[in-house]
């Protein structure tokens, strides 16, 4: 089959998208390059221009090469002509289930979870309860209607966002003020409210293997600039620590990798994924779990491979035969 790495995607993660897939490229070389623009068409792009594309963080990327339609038109042709596709895409309809669903329907591969895991863990409040059937641990949630008395009872809450990545509109609650920030903010987009958690943070990846099984990877510990690990402590500031393996009691490791486990199966996640944890005092706190996490270089994902001693270029054509064997059932 032939490979493809298809980045860009119309959610404000495209930007992370192109950095992903600058680092995809560098370890399938082999593969095609295919941008999908945020008018949703879908163009070919050189490695000339990809590689050479500074500032992926900040500066939008145009492809050089010819243009193939709409996504749906794309997804035919990759259909026609056997490709496989290893998906650099981050949020949005991309990471939701519905491209998932545009795949599957025309019996396209590719690497990640399928559409119900997709969609099921993007929304954080139903990712939140299923991972807790698994018995994994997470912090209550705060409705807007009663932002007020929760501020008053805890005197901090998070509110995010209930399906976006990156850290995109995070608010921490610190007072009156950004009570109406997140008021103001939830008239356009559905919030998760949650009381502070005090602790380190922390995050894991989980890796399916040929035969099926998973592996826990060794959770990194963050410490991010600016005390919160928002959009710019991820990926512009040069201040923010990712230590990997984190300095966790053995204890603490075991229960981290645990929980990412145990969540990466509730959510009927396939390949890999990437869940985060506030770690109390009690033990780790659930956050969320990412079906497709950022895979550049300065992402947390390939630093877990690495200390696993996993080279990155085994783990894409690893999870490559996984997409195929997957949709070849």
């Amino acid at each position: 089959m032939r490979i493809t790495i298809l980045f860009g995607g119309l959610s404000r993660e495209r930007l992370v998208s192109v950095a992903s897939a600058q680092s995809l490229h560098k370890a399938l070389p082999e593969a095609d390059l295919w941008f999908w623009d945020e008018d949703n068409s879908v163009h070919e792009a050189s490695p000339l221009a990809l590689l050479g594309h500074a500032r992926p963080f900040e500066i939008p990327f145009k492809a050089d090469g010819h243009a193939l339609g709409t996504i749906a038109h794309a997804l035919d042709k990759a259909a026609a002509e056997d490709r496989v596709l290893v998906l650099g895409l981050h949020g949005g309809i991309a990471e939701n289930g519905q491209f998932q669903v545009m795949c599957e329907s025309r019996g396209v591969p590719f690497t990640g979870s399928g559409s119900a895991a997709s969609h099921l863990a993007f929304d954080k409040a139903s990712a939140k309860l299923f991972a807790g059937f698994a018995g994994v641990s997470s912090p209550s949630g705060v409705a807007l209607a009663d932002i007020d008395e929760a501020f008053a009872q805890y005197g901090k809450l998070v509110a995010k966002p209930a399906q976006d990545g990156s850290s995109f509109g995070l608010i921490f609650v610190n007072s009156t003020n950004d009570i109406a920030a997140v008021r103001q903010a939830a008239k356009t987009t559905a919030y998760l409210i949650e009381p502070f958690i005090e602790g380190r943070e922390a995050t894991c990846g989980v890796l399916e293997q040929a035969d099926g099984s998973l592996i826990a990877l060794p959770p990194v510990e963050i410490i991010p600039d600016r005390g919160a690990f928002d959009y710019e402590s991820k990926y512009l500031s040069n201040k923010t620590e990712e230590i990997c393996p984190g300095r966790f009691t053995e204890a603490e490791t075991a229960a981290i990798q645990d929980m990412a486990v145990r969540a990466h199966k509730a959510l009927s996640c396939r390949g890999y994924t990437r869940t985060d944890f506030i770690v109390t005092q009690k033990g780790p706190v659930y956050i969320e779990t990412n079906t497709l996490p950022g895979m550049t270089a300065s992402s947390l994902y390939p630093k877990e491979l690495a200390a696993q001693g996993i080279a990155f270029a085994d783990f894409l054509h690893g999870q490559i035969d996984i997409a195929v064997g997957r949709a070849t059932k």
